[in-house]
């Protein structure tokens, strides 16, 4: 016998069970690309912190191949001629990245690779932002010895020139990514070294030394993108030299 009063029921039931069970996937729809958002951003700022690594690196690598001599490809030796202790410039620097040797102004990586103002290949003139991520230098008589700016991507597209697909598509994905350093001579340091090479005296510590203040940034930027989707992580160190 059927109650006339159940008539619907489960028809009613069955809607209201839909709708619960699409807001419940709604919501973890929503969770799940928070999530998925928040990994690529810390993904981000783990490859930039990376990549200001690599900015302190190659400041410590610029000293060390102008105390040893700089190195001759042609045939594979430093010039010991030209070895030296460099020292800071005469003007005040303006914050603008020069390019190795030339000293002319840098726009990461070639101002005119793509065409355009910014380049049409996405590559981005991160003007000064590296010279104004620290806070606690005399900007009204700030002296450096060299300053660069590099395209990480570009560079990794020159180191795998000739090999295969997957290395260049990961170089093309680390284009917005640039690495740049400055470094100054802060003066006359101690300096404790071990070895026959840098001894002094009967002891193996002496306070003859030069320091230097490396100063280097990572910066994650694109052209065309708003300065909230830009990451700059800025890192320093020192080191001293034997005279």
């Amino acid at each position: 016998m059927n109650n006339k009063n159940e008539q619907g029921f489960a028809l009613v039931l069955s809607l209201v069970l839909m709708l619960a069970m699409s807001l419940m996937g709604g919501a973890l729809i929503v969770i799940s690309a928070g999530d998925h958002k928040s990994n690529n951003t810390s993904d981000e700022y783990q490859q930039t912190f990376y990549v200001a690594e690599t900015a302190l690196l190659e400041g410590e690598k610029y000293l060390l191949n102008q105390y040893l001599g700089p190195w001759n490809k042609a045939d594979g030796k430093r010039d010991l001629t030209k070895r030296n202790l460099p020292s800071n410039g005469t003007t005040v620097w303006s914050g603008k990245m020069l390019g190795p040797g030339d000293k002319k102004e840098r726009q990461n990586y070639d101002p005119n690779s793509g065409g355009g103002n910014p380049p049409s290949d996405g590559y981005f003139d991160t003007s000064n932002y590296c010279y104004n991520s620290f806070k606690d230098i005399d900007r009204t008589d700030l002296k450096i010895v060299v300053a660069e700016s590099w395209n990480f991507g570009k560079v990794l597209a020159d180191a795998f020139s000739g090999l295969g697909p997957e290395e260049k598509d990961q170089a093309e994905k680390l284009k917005f990514y640039y690495y740049e350093f400055f470094l100054t001579q802060i003066g006359a340091a101690p300096f404790r070294g071990f070895g026959s090479s840098i001894k002094k005296g009967a002891t193996d510590s002496g306070s003859d030394g030069m320091a230097y203040r490396i100063f280097g940034c990572g910066i994650k930027a694109r052209a065309g993108k708003s300065a909230d989707d830009r990451i700059i992580i800025s890192l320093e160190s020192t080191v001293v030299l034997p005279k």
